[in-house]
């Protein structure tokens, strides 16, 4: 029996609210997808929907697994039409039954794995052709496999942008802040792109998710185990306490005379109880001339809690369109600032802490 247990246990289940989304939308989907391909064949809406077995299948992929290569609308629509014509010739070339239906699902694998179109319900499309009990044409393939395919993408397509889902599914890059060709900072140490294709190739053997989503899967793998071994260095440890800071009433002209003073671009607004209300720039306390400090206030501050660890700053200051994060408490007074040189300092010593450990252990 324990020896059984890996294989009854299985991998994670699904969460919860992800299955009901699922099973929803696959109850509406096929639904809607059979009446309205016999209203567009026939003409007519008819209690009798116009379905295929396999559309079932094709819905668990598209509403289950939406991220899945295999199941999107190129695999699902390409590879049901296409397994459908090879399972129709097969049983006008081959008279024996059991013949048919193998060289059927065996030619669909082929051509849809070379036409990058798998799809694993093409293998039941193909062997449901061969197998008919009465001879199929090749209008088959477009109706009912392909009518249901591409209503059923469309359906898919409308229930995922409800729900918050991307499908199609793409994987949105990660783009610089600045419009440059550059990768983002957090993505210039580590492995490269071309160290993940060789990794693939290497391995030889087809995987159900796609290069990008693995990707960013290793990308957050490398963020939660620097947080793991950075989780001891809190905000509060290396943040600025004596700070520059401006108040929302004082006027905009003596602000950037602070700010010049001090070599500085920005700083924090406090109001009269010492509580963050924003940022000020220089720019903006030019342009406001004699006005006050709220007409160039930009109330969007990145704010941190003394007990954060540092790591949780690694993505947001890294992008590059934010340099200092507001460390407040509870009531949003400001405690301290940390801005990227900190970041970047305190990273560098630690890394010649674990450099100079690993070489005594050595």
């Amino acid at each position: 029996m324990t020896a059984l247990a890996p294989l009854l246990r299985g991998p994670a289940p699904i969460r919860p609210r992800e299955a009901l989304r699922a099973g929803l939308g696959a109850l509406v989907g096929v639904g809607l997808c059979g009446l309205m391909a016999r209203l567009l064949s026939e003409g007519e809406l008819s209690a009798a929907p116009l379905l295929v077995a396999p559309i079932g299948a094709s819905a668990v992929l598209a509403f289950a697994v939406p991220a899945s290569p295999l199941a999107q609308p190129r695999a699902v629509i390409g590879g049901n039409v296409m397994a459908a014509l090879v399972g129709v010739t097969c049983a006008l070339l081959i008279p024996n039954p059991a013949l048919a239906a193998a060289a059927a699902v065996g030619c669909a694998i082929l051509a849809m794995a070379l036409t990058g179109c798998l799809h694993p319900p093409g293998g039941a499309v193909a062997l449901g052709a061969a197998l008919a009990a009465e001879p199929l044409g090749y209008d088959y393939a477009l109706a009912p496999v392909g009518l249901c395919s591409v209503l059923l993408v469309l359906l898919a397509s409308a229930y995922g942008r409800l729900t918050g889902r991307s499908y199609p599914h793409r994987t949105a890059p990660a783009a610089s802040v600045h419009n440059t060709r550059d990768p983002p900072a957090d993505q210039r140490v580590g492995y490269t792109p071309a160290d993940l294709d060789a990794a693939l190739a290497r391995y030889g053997e087809l995987l159900d998710v796609g290069r990008d989503d693995l990707d960013a899967l290793f990308r957050e793998v490398e963020r939660q185990a620097h947080g793991r071994l950075h989780a001891q260095i809190l905000c509060r440890d290396i943040m600025s306490r004596d700070i520059i800071f401006l108040r929302a009433d004082e006027d905009a002209g003596s602000a950037l005379s602070r700010l010049q003073a001090h070599e500085l671009r920005t700083a924090p607004v406090l109001d009269a109880s010492g509580r963050l209300v924003g940022m000020a720039r220089r720019a903006e306390l030019l342009a406001a001339g004699d006005g006050p400090v709220t007409a160039a206030l930009d109330p969007a501050a990145q704010t941190v809690g003394p007990q954060t660890p540092i790591h949780a700053l690694l993505p947001v200051l890294s992008r590059g369109a934010i340099h200092e994060a507001m460390v407040v408490d509870e009531d949003r007074r400001l405690l301290g600032v940390i801005t990227q040189t900190d970041l970047l300092a305190v990273l560098y010593r630690a890394h010649v802490v674990e450099t100079a450990i690993s070489a005594r252990a050595a």
